[in-house]
């Protein structure tokens, strides 16, 4: 998409149908329909009223006794259970989620079924008919999910390419070959600065293990024009030095590969287990496209870039957020403050 305040474009990987994505069961979202039923209330892009059912074994979980519910998931299990009338509303849920991205700008689909089940076939089986449901109702492309290459591929191979080709989501050094799938069907690729045993512990890991997978890619004969890196974004809550440390690889990696490649990344993770998570994902976007990043996984409806973009950042919530994210605030006191304090409004 080109947002409004920036001046080149900024390629969305949608990140909302994620069987991993909750709603509080004491929140707004979640609501007894006209017919009794505990149900997700939601609104279609047309603007109708509708309740998908929290269906009965989604109620002995533990996410459920926890308060959560994982609506996507129960969305695919009712849409894939074919048992009408659950089925069509579970359907009409997923189309929902990717017409609400789409009207808000996202380039690719990002599609994760890995925690709808343990079990092998289910997941590809899963990855497969969300593929072959959703393909036909979007008008960009998908991008395959997963942490493994069987559900990767399975979703690959069930792509038709109608909007275009899809985005092999993720290729790392401990899942190299992934490279040879997105090599063979001529993919957009995001490869992760993780490296082959774990996590990046610094800056220096990230730009070490990226430009290991980046050269490998370029080995095979993928240009750097289909390669996405993500840069692997942490919670500023958990070290106030991991945001910088991925700015760092951002501006580095920039530098070594030029305008051609681009630079993404999970950017909503960094305000994991903070309040006005909306006002730090913000302020972090401008933090990273600064930096060099050109992407991100994201969700554009509750991101809007156009406003992102042309945001006051002389403002005190503004303020108070970069302090933070910048590792000025050690322990997010001052930020934390201010949220009880009400300033952050």
């Amino acid at each position: 998409m080109n947002p409004q305040g920036l001046n080149r474009p900024f390629y969305v990987i949608g990140e909302n149908i994620h069987t991993t994505r909750v709603v509080l069961r004491e929140g707004k979202l979640v609501a007894i329909s006209p017919s009794g039923e505990e149900s997700v209330r939601y609104a279609t892009t047309a603007g109708e009223t509708r309740y998908l059912p929290i269906l009965e074994e989604f109620k002995s979980r533990q996410a459920y006794r926890e308060g959560k519910v994982k609506h996507v998931m129960v969305a695919v299990r009712a849409a894939m259970s074919g048992v009408e009338p659950v089925a069509s509303e579970g359907l009409t849920y997923l189309q929902t989620l990717v017409d609400r991205q789409v009207r808000a700008g996202a380039d690719f689909l990002d599609l994760n079924v890995d925690e709808l089940s343990w079990n092998r076939d289910e997941q590809k089986a899963a990855m497969h008919w969300l593929v072959r449901a959703l393909e036909p109702l979007s008008p960009v492309p998908l991008s395959i999910d997963s942490s493994n290459q069987e559900i990767l591929l399975t979703g690959i191979e069930a792509c038709e390419g109608r909007a275009g080709k899809p985005m092999l989501n993720s290729a790392s050094l401990e899942r190299i070959d992934a490279l040879d799938i997105a090599m063979h069907y001529e993919l957009p690729v995001v490869v992760t600065a993780s490296g082959s045993s774990g996590m990046p512990k610094d800056a220096e890991d990230r730009i070490d293990h990226a430009s290991q997978m980046v050269e490998a890619a370029l080995a095979k004969g993928i240009p750097l024009e289909r390669m996405y890196v993500d840069a692997l974004v942490f919670p500023i809550s958990v070290d106030s030095q991991f945001v910088n440390q991925c700015l760092d690889a951002y501006r580095h990696l920039r530098a070594k590969y030029g305008e051609r490649i681009h630079l993404t990344g999970g950017l909503s993770n960094v305000s994991f287990g903070m309040p006005c998570r909306k006002l730090i994902n913000e302020v972090f976007i401008n933090l990273a496209v600064e930096a060099g990043a050109d992407s991100g996984i994201v969700d554009p409806v509750a991101s809007s870039l156009d406003r992102i973009f042309l945001a006051d950042k002389q403002s005190r919530p503004y303020q108070l957020a970069l302090d933070m994210l910048l590792g000025r605030d050690p322990g997010c006191v001052n930020y934390l403050e201010a949220y009880r304090e009400g300033e952050l409004d």
